[in-house]
């Protein structure tokens, strides 16, 4: 099994990463539809095979998500990693969502209880507060850490230079810096390539990507000419009464996407592998990415995820799709 140390820490994690955004009925961020005895089964595989890195969040499916993953790790917490995040809304009160000292005190006493653990060993800004000082923020965090509730600090889907704020903040309030960062990554979205990957970098941080099979698209399961099944993500999203989430399927669906993953299904037949391996391993291969997080909603699902991370691309498949998935030049 290969671990890497994630970020400036002596914290050792898996290369696959379980996200759970799936874990769940309905409600919330996340999709649900995996119930909690495939999700329990889920976790044992993962574990078993000698993974141990685990990523949630409150607002994955209502918190369902985080007592799903309490009780599944119940026996095995000292060998798992554990992760989950905080931002989103718990309630509708103005100081019940954000990064704010008040709010991050509350959603992570509320995580601890659902997880069922007396500390988290990753916890996470869900994103960027822009009503919250910054110094605030990091101070409570290692408030955190102090405490011994928390090891490290990570973040999600901050930009290059809210990266950079929060490590200079860490240092000007004598606090704990962040070792994460979780971006979006994959062959479709390769934009963290210009100046996230560099900032982490320079500053500390590993990362933990997410969508790395873009929303789907990479999979292989969508055509063109046909309409996506009801039941997949692409589906369920064309299928939405939200607008964005009915633009969101319809960018997934963009002729770039199809024709990056025709590619990768080529490359595939090619490798006597699948799609899902192939696009998975040439994330896991891209300097700077530590870990990638998968989100099965079945055991058959993570068996095939979990073969992305043993295959070793060639160096022409990788320049191939490369060159399939490079944006256009910029001044």
């Amino acid at each position: 099994m290969e671990y890497a140390r994630l970020g400036n820490s002596g914290l050792k994690v898996s290369r696959a990463c379980l996200g759970t955004m799936n874990f769940g009925p309905p409600g919330g961020v996340g999709v649900g539809s995996c119930d909690e005895a495939e999700a329990r089964r889920i976790v044992d595989a993962f574990t078993g095979s000698g993974h141990n890195f685990i990523d949630t969040a409150d607002a994955y499916t209502g918190g369902q998500s985080e007592h799903i993953i309490g009780r599944a790790i119940k026996g095995q917490r000292e060998t798992v990693v554990l992760a989950t995040k905080a931002f989103l809304p718990q309630g509708s009160g103005a100081n019940e969502r954000g990064l704010s000292r008040v709010h991050l005190t509350r959603a992570l006493e509320a995580s601890l209880r659902r997880l069922g653990t007396d500390y988290i060993d990753l916890y996470q800004c869900h994103q960027w507060d822009p009503d919250t000082p910054i110094e605030e923020t990091m101070a409570t965090l290692d408030g955190f850490v102090r405490s011994g509730k928390v090891r490290y600090i990570g973040c999600s889907n901050f930009t290059a230079t809210q990266i950079v704020e929060a490590q200079w903040a860490a240092a000007r309030v004598g606090g704990t810096p962040f070792i994460s960062l979780q971006p979006q990554y994959s062959l479709l979205v390769r934009s963290i390539e210009e100046e996230i990957l560099p900032a982490c970098e320079r500053h500390g941080l590993g990362t933990l990507v997410w969508s790395p099979l873009g929303g789907g698209i990479l999979t292989g399961r969508y055509a063109r000419g046909t309409a996506p099944e009801t039941y997949s993500r692409v589906g369920r999203l064309l299928a939405s009464s939200s607008p964005l989430a009915r633009a969101w399927a319809q960018d997934l669906l963009a002729e770039r996407n199809l024709y990056i993953a025709d590619e990768v299904a080529e490359i595939a037949t090619a490798l006597g592998s699948t799609s899902v391996a192939v696009a998975l391993a040439w994330v896991r291969q891209r300097r700077g990415v530590t870990s990638v997080a998968i989100g099965p909603r079945t055991v058959n699902q993570l068996t095939g995820n979990l073969v992305g991370f043993t295959l070793d691309l060639p160096a022409e498949a990788v320049a191939r799709l490369d060159d399939a998935s490079s944006a256009a030049p910029r001044h």
